[in-house]
């Protein structure tokens, strides 16, 4: 399997054989179920469809309620697709954190978190004015100009302006594994991982 689903737990630090101290993320990952596999001749592409979190089978739909039986699972909250050959694994197989190893190096995939509609000096690190003389009494943290004149007489799409902040899809690549928890289906990775505490992410080899 190419990845798993998991949640981020918080941060920590571990110290190095070399006496450094170094920031890492706590993960739960899995154990997940396969609720799906997908194939060239009925779907039209390849995956494997993997289920998290189980949760209560009144909160689930009839149609959902169906298509977990099928796989023998209990209904699960967080469902993703992995682009895998089918041929590695069989419906209603679990896949967990034993599929990683201590210095393998992964990407890891969550949902920023949001910031609300912020303005250009927190969203794009722009300076402002950083004067209020020279009747700058309300420009301190402006944009400035956005556009030409008469041509092109629009502003261009891209355009760093304000606007909704955070809340967005992203993958933090080349994360190193430091420890491998099996008893407890957690790892522990070098660094930083989108988003907040409790939240779901995907974990990619």
């Amino acid at each position: 399997m190419p990845g798993l689903i998991g949640k981020k737990i918080g941060m920590t630090s571990v110290f190095s054989e070399e006496g450094k101290n170094i920031p890492c993320t706590i993960l739960e990952v899995g154990p997940c179920k396969v609720t799906q596999i997908k194939t060239e001749e009925v779907d039209g592409y390849s995956a494997v469809q993997l289920g998290f979190a189980e949760q209560k089978e009144s909160r689930v739909s009839k149609a959902a309620l169906g298509h977990f039986k099928k796989a023998d699972s209990a209904p699960l909250k967080k469902l993703v697709e992995f682009p895998a050959d089918f041929s590695e694994v069989a419906l209603g197989d679990t896949m967990n954190v034993e599929m990683f190893e201590e210095g393998d190096f992964v990407a890891v995939v969550g949902t920023s978190k949001g910031k609300g509609f912020q303005g250009v000096v927190k969203r794009h690190n722009f300076r402002g004015v950083g004067d209020a003389t020279h009747g700058q009494h309300n420009r301190l943290r402006a944009p400035g100009s956005i556009g030409a004149a008469s041509y092109p007489a629009r502003v261009f799409k891209g355009m760093r302006m304000a606007g909704q902040m955070g809340n967005a899809r992203v993958k933090v690549e080349n994360l190193q594994v430091l420890r491998v928890l099996a008893d407890k289906n957690m790892i522990v990775v070098k660094g930083a991982v989108p988003g907040a505490n409790n939240s779901y992410i995907t974990i990619e080899k």
